[in-house]
């Protein structure tokens, strides 16, 4: 299959009729212990139990933004992996193929508010890697710890995972067939399975072959040094730097945050992303509170370049913002837009999930959606985004309100 092209932006992704979904997602997704107030995980009486997983994370983005997707994953056959199921199947995700694993338990962690530093040990799978994310910005990179007046908000996050030996981290070639991955236009992976286990790098580099059949592969990096670091102590483990710069370039579209790219591989800024990086035809560099930098190949070779500032957000809890802006570009992608307007719709879904306290926010009605990417420069440049602001009424719906009331009124 002909990957994704800049200049035809439907190429490279499969006719609805020939697939079985919009989207294919897989990876592990974990029940996420948030404290029910501030403090350390010692200290805090009691937590709420919530999901958190970025593969899953832009499965429920794409169901609730009017998509079809599907999570394929493993959980324990317990209360926990029931849990995982039924929330993400409740957002109109397909949970066909999750399997369950009689032997192995589904994995959990508690985390305290507050964000990652980039790859430490306080990193999460539904964490905010689309944007530099404060009370003024959001976008696509790492949140940090001050409000825009500089004043210190939230500090790192700390969290605590208990996944080891999990029923995700049995994925394998021969437990979850390629025809079933490959079923969607889209198959989505992230950085986080390949650190699971040798088993699920075996499993990445199957998924991503160039074969007759194969999807458009999405990668989103989600460098975790704290899982690598346990993965290379395996007897004969490979590298993470190795292992996902190879995966990457696999694949078709790849998502990294230009804090991400220095962590792992040394490198800085988006031309040297993208000159370690210039098999993917469509490279998503996320660049923090300054937005998101795009690299889509053209027919002759060369890139088009194109750049989208980040949106301003009062943000609420910065967490699962990466995967909200994956989500939103990939609508874009299967809906065949232009690149700057895929760029934009990751920002928005983004603010979706900044704006509420957990992982994943309903994005905001396609119409409304594709009237706030329409705007010029100046207008998207003056956008600010609070709380239940998805909630808002569309401008169809206004005008629908204006006009009875104008028929109405005497």
């Amino acid at each position: 299959m002909s990957p994704l092209s800049s200049v035809e932006p439907a190429d490279g992704v499969a006719d609805a009729d020939d697939v079985d979904v919009d989207v294919v997602c897989l990876g592990e997704s974990m029940v996420t212990f948030v404290p029910s107030r501030p403090g350390r995980l010692a200290d805090v009486p009691s937590f709420a139990r919530g999901i958190g997983g970025a593969e899953s994370n832009v499965a429920c983005g794409l169901a609730l933004a009017g998509h079809s997707a599907r999570w394929i994953s493993r959980v324990g056959m317990d209360g926990f992996g029931e849990h995982l199921v039924r929330e993400i199947a409740a957002t109109g995700v397909d949970t066909a193929y999750v399997q369950r694993d009689p032997y192995r338990p589904t994995g959990i962690y508690f985390r305290t508010a507050g964000e990652r530093a980039v790859g430490s040990e306080t990193a999460s799978s539904g964490t905010a890697s689309s944007g530099t994310a404060d009370s003024g910005t959001a976008s696509s990179g790492t949140a940090n710890s001050e409000t825009a007046d500089g004043d210190t908000a939230e500090p790192l996050a700390e969290v605590v995972y208990y996944r080891a030996g999990s029923a995700a981290a049995a994925m394998s070639p021969e437990l979850i067939p390629r025809e079933r991955a490959w079923s969607g236009r889209v198959l989505h992976l992230t950085g986080i399975t390949p650190a699971l286990s040798g088993d699920c790098r075996a499993l990445m580099r199957e998924l991503t072959v160039r074969a007759p059949g194969r999807p458009l592969v999405s990668f989103d990096l989600n460098y975790r040094v704290s899982l690598w670091r346990k993965g290379e102590a395996e007897q004969n483990a490979e590298p993470g730097p190795a292992v996902l710069l190879g995966l990457a370039r696999r694949c078709d579209l790849v998502f990294v945050g230009e804090d991400e790219a220095e962590a792992v591989w040394g490198v800085r800024g988006p031309e040297a992303i993208r000159a370690a990086l210039p098999e993917p035809e469509v490279l998503v560099v996320k660049q923090g509170g300054a937005g998101a930098t795009a690299y889509a190949r053209r027919p002759d070779g060369t890139d088009a370049i194109t750049f989208e500032p980040a949106l301003r957000v009062d943000v609420v809890a910065a967490v699962g913002a990466g995967d909200a802006f994956a989500a939103g570009f990939l609508s874009g992608t299967l809906r065949g837009l232009p690149v700057a307007e895929r760029l934009r719709h990751g920002h928005l879904m983004a603010a979706a999930v900044l704006t509420v306290p957990g992982d994943l926010g309903a994005p905001p009605a396609r119409e409304r959606a594709d009237h706030l990417v329409a705007l010029d420069a100046t207008r998207w440049g003056t956008l600010r985004f609070g709380p239940g602001w998805t909630d808002l009424p569309s401008p169809a719906e206004k005008w629908a309100e204006t006009a009875a009331v104008e028929v109405t009124d005497p």
